[in-house]
């Protein structure tokens, strides 16, 4: 059994990072999915093997983040990005295609800074909404991959 922590759009909340740390620790991967990618500089030299960082539409350059990511966990495997290239904020189609074409069980992105977990042909879709300040519900995501089982949880961060 593994766990993920996913958090997306903190835009510079730092407390949110702060608050998730002990989480940041125990778990075995961190996934940031953009907008505040610099955000996650100093976890990512606490745990390079096990943080994943995308670059979103508000970020600038960091060398440890990338547009998009795959992660096979478990066997499962997952795609990742932020979003905003796949036009989250409309349609959802771009993105599941985009999964199904790598073969990813599920897929993962943020930009809408709204929670969301559904399934659309075999596909699971997740948002861990936002974990910044422009929102009245910040949230972030707890994975856990138990075989090909995938239970997803949104936790609200208050």
């Amino acid at each position: 059994m593994k766990k993920i922590v996913v958090l997306s759009d903190t835009h510079g909340n730092r407390r949110a990072i702060e608050k998730l740390y002990p989480l940041f620790e125990e778990n075995d991967y961190v996934i940031h999915l953009g907008d505040g990618n610099r955000d996650m500089a100093e976890i990512y030299r606490a745990f390079p093997q096990k943080t994943f960082v995308c670059r979103g539409n508000c970020d600038f350059s960091a060398p440890y983040a990338q547009e998009e990511w795959e992660l096979s966990v478990e066997g499962v495997k997952f795609f990742f990005c932020h979003g905003h290239a796949y036009g989250v904020k409309t349609t959802l189609e771009r993105l599941k295609d985009e999964a199904l074409h790598r073969g990813a069980k599920a897929a993962l992105y943020g930009h809408t800074h709204i929670a969301r977990v559904e399934e659309e042909d075999g596909v699971l879709l997740v948002n861990p909404g936002c974990a910044g300040l422009y929102t009245s519900q910040p949230s972030y995501a707890y994975i856990v991959v138990n075989g090909e089982k995938v239970t997803v949880t949104v936790v609200p961060l208050h």
